[in-house]
């Protein structure tokens, strides 16, 4: 299903007026028709000032990067995009599946850091509004073993925007749950790959030669593996980068410790390099100066 933007519903103040226009006529012939006993125009006028109020239900308001998405009957209408007043068809009904999922993300903590929409509005239209803007999902930190089998705990920060509102609402059940998940079995794949540090023997690439990607050097391996999994959904992963990195609390006492033992073995392999460099250069120079002869 294709996205359909309704450009020429933007006429929402001129059609305002002309909905006013008619019932200051009807309230006006309503009277005159009472005081002449004409009562086919006052059924009219009755009737119109009853039903008429159902023609202002096809007023919609959106704000600067909003979009909604309007269903007629069960059938896919069309979208509105961009700030402005528009009139519809006024038994369109705006669909949102995603409209009350609350994640740990920007767009759904409120200012006081209660789970809820943060400007306070409660009506239908406002909580189907979807958000075209960059959002940022902070997903829980996870707990999985890295390509050496080490328990690390991770967490990643994804930014990322809707892009195709239509698929975002008809091609998925909810689109910021089904990005949460993704985000998760991403970050699993890509943990399963990769250590935590460099080390000998590890191929990343998947070119069978090792390599030195691990998970400290490669904070950017996310992206593009979200991305491909999101793309039905309609959504764009604009960045996403590891926020957190950590052994596992069992096993960080021993890692370093590990690699304190390593630090101080580079060490020692520093000092005695240095001291064979200055033994290498003295006897160069006294084989220069010709003070001694050495075979």
């Amino acid at each position: 299903m294709e996205e359909k933007v309704l450009t020429n519903k933007k006429h929402g103040m001129l059609m305002l007026v002309i909905l006013l226009a008619l019932y200051a006529v009807s309230v006006f012939m309503l009277l005159k028709s009472a005081m002449s006993d004409n009562l086919a125009v006052m059924a009219i006028c009755i009737a119109y000032i009853i039903f008429g109020l159902l023609l202002f239900a096809g007023f919609r308001t959106l704000k600067p990067q909003e979009a909604l998405v309007l269903t007629l009957f069960g059938k896919y209408y069309g979208t509105l995009k961009g700030e402005g007043f528009y009139y519809v068809n006024p038994f369109c009904s705006a669909f949102n599946p995603a409209a009350n999922t609350r994640l740990g993300q920007s767009g759904d903590i409120s200012p006081k850091g209660k789970l809820g929409v943060g400007s306070g509005e409660s009506d239908t239209t406002s909580g189907k509004r979807i958000s075209l803007k960059i959002m940022t999902l902070n997903n829980a930190v996870q707990k999985i073993n890295d390509a050496l089998g080490n328990p690390v705990e991770i967490g990643i920060a994804v930014m990322w925007r809707v892009t195709d509102t239509t698929k975002a609402v008809f091609n998925v059940d909810n689109f910021k749950e089904y990005l949460s998940l993704q985000c998760d079995t991403s970050v699993r794949d890509i943990v399963k790959l990769y250590p935590y540090d460099v080390a000998p023997d590890i191929d990343t690439t998947g070119d069978g030669i090792a390599d030195d990607g691990s998970l400290r050097g490669s904070t950017t391996v996310v992206r593009k593996l979200i991305q491909e999994k999101v793309e039905i959904a309609g959504l764009e992963i604009v960045e996403a980068r590891i926020t957190y990195l950590a052994y596992a609390p069992e096993i960080a006492s021993a890692m370093l410790q590990r690699q304190q033992a390593n630090a101080i073995i580079d060490a020692r392999k520093v000092i005695v390099e240095g001291a064979v460099g200055m033994v290498e250069m003295a006897l160069e120079m006294l084989e220069e100066k010709g003070t001694v002869e050495l075979d």
